[in-house]
C-alpha cells in the first residue's frame, strides 16, 4: 500500500534526470514515474512512507531549484489517484451523472487538485491527463452527483489557484455520451 507520494517537476530534462537520481539516494523511495513531459519538462513521481517522500523531494527541488516548475508531497493519497494516473478507472457511462474538470499548468498541481477534489467529496477521477501534447498543461475529469462534483471542482481549483497555476475548471451537468466517449 502506497501512503505517500511526492512529486518535482522541471523545466529542465537534464536536472530532472539528476534530482531523480539525488532522490533516490536520498531516502527510501520507489520511483513510479520518471519521464519527459510536453513542452520538454521532466517529472519525477515518487511513493513510500511519508518522511521518506519528505525528504526525497526536498533534495529534488533542491538540486533542481532554477528549473523547478512546481512539486508537492501528499500524504494518505487517495487511492483512486494512482490509476487516474495510469489512464483512467473504469465507470460505465450510463453511470456518470456530472463531469467536472479542473484544467492546471503543471503536472504537480493537476495530481494535488485532483487528490483534494476527491478527499472533499464523493467523487471518482475518471482520467487524469498529464502534458502530453498538451503544452504542459495538465487536467482531471471527475464524476459523481452534480453537488458532489462541484464542491470537489471548487476545492481542487482553489488549490491550484492558490499556487497561480490554474488554467479553468467547469461543471457539466448530464453530460452527452458523445463527449464522455471522446474524454475516456
Amino acid at each position: 500500500m502506497i501512503h505517500a507520494i511526492g512529486m518535482v517537476e522541471f523545466t529542465s530534462i537534464a536536472k530532472g534526470i539528476d534530482a531523480a537520481d539525488i532522490m533516490s539516494k536520498t531516502a527510501e523511495v520507489e520511483i513510479l514515474v520518471m519521464k519527459t513531459l510536453c513542452p520538454g519538462k521532466f517529472m519525477v513521481l515518487v511513493s513510500g512512507d511519508v518522511s521518506s517522500v519528505q525528504q526525497a523531494v526536498s533534495a529534488g527541488a533542491e538540486l533542481g531549484a532554477d528549473t523547478l516548475v512546481d512539486q508537492f508531497v501528499i500524504p494518505n493519497v487517495h487511492h483512486s489517484i494512482l490509476p487516474a494516473i495510469g489512464g483512467g478507472n473504469d465507470i460505465p457511462l450510463p453511470e456518470i451523472r456530472a463531469i467536472g474538470v479542473i484544467e492546471t499548468y503543471s503536472v504537480a498541481s493537476a495530481i494535488e487538485a485532483t487528490d483534494a477534489a476527491v478527499k472533499a467529496a464523493n467523487v471518482e477521477p475518471l482520467r487524469l491527463h498529464l502534458a502530453f501534447g498538451i503544452g504542459g498543461k495538465s487536467y482531471c475529469v471527475l464524476t459523481g452527483e452534480v453537488a458532489s462534483v462541484k464542491a470537489a471542482v471548487e476545492v481542487g481549483s482553489e488549490l491550484a489557484g492558490e499556487k497561480g497555476l490554474l488554467v479553468h475548471q467547469l461543471v457539466i451537468p448530464r453530460p452527452h455520451k458523445q463527449v464522455l466517449e471522446g474524454l475516456l
